[in-house]
């Protein structure tokens, strides 16, 4: 039987350093990932302790139902079985050709496995280091990864590239939709294409006070009826802790994000308009239809953001100072909040 290279990956600590892989000689062709240790409480280990492996198999009994339905329990397995030994998460044959990559996850370990251009096979955490978005999903081809929230790019090593807006940061890092909607159109070229082809985004202005941040741009627009439909200036109103308010001429709507646990919210949408207009189906449903696309954008860009933030590999973030003046400031006021 020919004999096939197979990989054994490590991860590393950081999102951006990729993990160095080893060939060795064997068969049959798989990749295989280990990655860090996951947090694990006292309950899981004395579920663990249940079963006694030194009873005769005649007079055994098999582990607690808890072995299988707890979850503490599996993130004690995760832990000391899965993150602790190489795991097969594909095979050589996904990454043949130069650019290739695909994705995969193993517990809340997200990853990137690739062959770059020079044939070398890489892989690394699929976390970008700036906010937590997940860099790529999928499978395909690429050159580099570019994060699709804020445009920070990545080599096909994990190495970071570029960081956009970035300068002049100082070292100092909950909400994943209060910080998307705060960060200064920061997202918006990278994000909502449309959105932002109907914007001035060098006009782009944050206004922070007590408990309110105020973000303001012109609108681009040079057809009548969109100034009509859009008008001058595009307004986003945050009211601390989770009520937003966003109005674009004659069109209003609020959004109301009410938690519901650790990891879910209820985004609660309403929508208001200009009396003269509320015969206006065209105007309505052209209006509805644009603000569903962003929500749609925003909704997959979030949901990536927490998977990121549950990734071993990402700690704290940095801010981009020219932009997200406003989301730092909310992380201030829940700051003074949570420890006074």
């Amino acid at each position: 039987m020919a004999t096939a290279q197979f990989l054994a990956l490590s991860s590393s600590s950081s999102a951006s350093a990729a993990a160095r892989p080893r060939a060795r000689r064997a068969a049959p062709s798989r990749v295989c990932a280990a990655g860090s240790a996951l947090a694990s409480g006292e309950p899981a280990r004395r579920l663990a302790a249940e079963f006694d492996p030194a009873i005769p198999l005649a007079s055994a009994v098999t582990p607690p139902s808890g072995w299988y339905t707890d979850p503490e329990f599996l993130r004690l397995e995760l832990d000391r079985v899965f993150l602790r030994g190489w795991q097969a998460v594909g095979h050589i044959g996904q990454v043949k050709n130069p650019n290739d990559f695909f994705t995969g996850s193993l517990g809340n370990v997200q990853f990137v496995i690739c062959r770059d251009a020079n044939g070398k096979l890489q892989a690394f955490h699929n976390v970008c280091r700036h906010h937590a978005s997940l860099l790529a999903c999928g499978s395909g081809q690429k050159t580099c990864f570019q994060c699709p929230y804020h445009g920070w790019t990545y080599g096909l090593d994990g190495t970071l590239l570029k960081a956009t807006r970035i300068s002049g940061i100082k070292n100092f890092n909950k909400n994943v939709f209060c910080d998307n909607y705060l960060d200064g159109g920061y997202h918006v070229p990278y994000a909502h294409g449309a959105l932002a082809s109907g914007l001035q985004l060098q006009s782009y202005e944050t206004l922070t006070y007590e408990r309110v941040s105020v973000q303001r741009c012109e609108s681009a627009l040079a057809e009548q009826e969109d100034i009509d439909r859009l008008g001058t200036k595009a307004t986003y109103a945050f009211v601390y802790p989770n009520f937003m308010i966003n109005r674009y001429g004659p069109w209003m709507d609020t959004n109301l994000a009410v938690p519901l646990d650790a990891t879910r919210c209820k985004v609660v949408f309403d929508y208001f308009l200009d009396e003269s207009l509320l015969d206006d189906q065209d105007f309505i449903d052209r209006s509805l239809k644009d603000s569903e696309q962003v929500q749609i954008e925003d909704i997959a860009l979030c949901e990536g953001v927490q998977r990121g933030l549950e990734s071993p590999a990402y700690g704290v973030g940095r801010y981009a100072p020219s932009v997200e003046m406003a989301m730092h400031h909310f992380h201030c006021l829940l700051h003074a909040n949570l420890s006074g």
